[in-house]
């Protein structure tokens, strides 16, 4: 993991936290806030109640309530990339993320992004937005990102990982290509924004609940 060095107030710059199932994942300060180092692979809500796992395609596409799935269906996936989820289960009241620790929304969002060096009118727009916060946030090398990218250097710590999508009607896509990633925060009653990560900026769009997308947590 990257050193935390650059955007860091104080000395005490990475540690862990676990989740309900004992999962241990990085944690790192990225300016004034403390992120997970590592995507999300919980399997049950924080009171104890299990995330259903939903496989099938037209059973996911239909769900208005919490789920998860591993990519193309296959666990060994969530060892590297964690799980995706949905946005029902975002924003259960049950909680996916660890105690201490909250799924970000979308102001939180932008303030790593500002953070990292993007002006509050960029960060306010929605689709690619950003010269080089991209790059500060993924993980460097080819070991997990599939398409070479030299410029890349991490040097937040945040160590974004393409943990690829499921389409809100159900099949699989882009792992090792794009990170994306949930806020909290709804757009409508049907959508939520979200971030994508892949090349020099960063994406920030609104969309259906229904997607399947990776899950990083910050801390209270």
């Amino acid at each position: 993991m990257a050193a935390f060095t650059s955007f860091l107030y104080g000395q005490d710059s990475t540690g862990t936290v676990t989740d309900i199932d004992g999962n241990v994942y990085r944690t790192g300060r990225i300016g004034n806030q403390w992120w997970m180092a590592e995507n999300l692979k919980v399997t049950h809500y924080r009171n104890g109640n299990a995330i259903p796992n939903v496989t099938g395609d037209t059973e996911w596409s239909n769900l208005t309530t919490g789920a998860y799935c591993d990519y193309n269906n296959n666990s060994n996936n969530a060892d590297t990339y964690g799980r995706l989820y949905n946005c029902y289960a975002v924003n259960d009241s049950r909680n996916i993320a660890p105690a201490g620790w909250h799924v970000p929304s979308d102001h939180e969002w932008k303030t790593l992004e500002m953070t990292l060096g993007m002006s509050q009118i960029e960060a306010d727009r929605s689709g690619m937005r950003g010269t080089g916060e991209g790059l500060k946030l993924k993980e460097t090398g080819t070991s997990h990102w599939q398409i070479p990218d030299t410029a890349a250097t991490n040097e937040s710590g945040f160590s974004a990982l393409p943990g690829g999508i499921r389409y809100s009607v159900g099949p699989f896509d882009v792992l090792g290509v794009v990170a994306f990633f949930w806020s909290s925060t709804e757009d409508s009653s049907g959508t939520a924004w979200y971030r994508g990560i892949g090349g020099p900026g960063v994406v920030r769009g609104s969309i259906d609940k229904h997607w399947g997308y990776s899950v990083r947590c910050v801390r209270d």
